[in-house]
């Protein structure tokens, strides 16, 4: 059987998951986004943005195989298609949708020796984590994904505050595919919600604790009044990989863990 060689990566995960497998190899382009690990953007042709990318260098490229992410790259899936290119679009939300994920970018590239022991090494850390966390006060944490509108975070982000040993105020909200559905129209309610934590991840924006905390009425709140207002480098949560369960998780246990050495 013969399986994809030539692969373009439309957003990081993907692009993380094969380089720490060893099948770097095979990834002829990747998105402008990328970050991890760091040596891709030099080795690796840029080709796309998140809602956007250059169809005909991509075609250039001869790629059997292009992997994308949600709704948003819907587009460039459906044009991808028409030039007759195989595409695969990943839709997950959740903790153990990045394990399948994985599991299943191996399967369809004829790696699964490799990826099925990585996914399970990625499952016990969260586990291990898990466990590390549960014990002592649970501090409610806003996490805030960009400021205006004002959007709270996904469905994973809001599992892993939970596995950090936090509670996501707006799980009811973490639960919905899109964006638009994680919109906070009036700021009250997070006002009403009263976090111990602010988190902000503002994706391509530098997260400005100081304009948060000034939001009209804000300063009742507990997160604000004792100044725990926390940055996460949006690539190492807000991307649904390996970084989110890695370094994106124990950021979150970092903050949690010196908020409640407070409480």
């Amino acid at each position: 059987m013969s399986y994809p060689q030539r692969i373009v990566c439309l957003t990081e995960e993907t692009t993380e998951t094969l380089y720490a497998i060893g099948a770097e190899d095979r990834i002829v382009g990747i998105s402008g986004f990328t970050v991890r690990p760091e040596r891709a953007r030099k080795e690796k042709p840029k080709v796309s943005a998140f809602t956007s990318a250059r169809i005909e260098r991509i075609r250039e490229l001869e790629p059997d195989l292009v992997l994308g992410f949600s709704d948003m790259q819907a587009d460039i899936a459906a044009e991808l298609v028409r030039a007759g290119i195989d595409v695969h679009i990943f839709n997950h939300r959740t903790v153990a949708g990045i394990l399948t994920m994985i599991r299943t970018l191996g399967g369809m590239l004829g790696l699964a020796d490799r990826t099925d022991p990585y996914a399970d090494e990625l499952a016990a850390r969260v586990d291990a984590v898990r466990a590390r966390q549960a014990e002592g006060p649970r501090p409610r944490v806003y996490f805030e994904e960009w400021g205006d509108p004002m959007i709270s975070g996904i469905g994973w982000v809001s599992e892993l505050i939970g596995i950090a040993g936090g509670d996501d105020i707006f799980p009811e909200r973490a639960a919905e595919p899109g964006a638009l559905e994680r919109i906070i129209k009036d700021p009250q309610e997070v006002v009403d919600r009263q976090p111990d934590i602010i988190i902000g991840s503002w994706c391509g924006r530098k997260f400005r604790p100081k304009e948060v905390a000034e939001r009209p009425g804000w300063d009742a709140i507990p997160a604000v009044a004792n100044n725990h207002l926390y940055e996460v480098k949006s690539p190492i949560i807000l991307q649904p990989g390996p970084a989110a369960l890695t370094d994106g998780l124990e950021a979150l246990c970092g903050i949690v863990d010196g908020v409640r050495e407070r409480l």
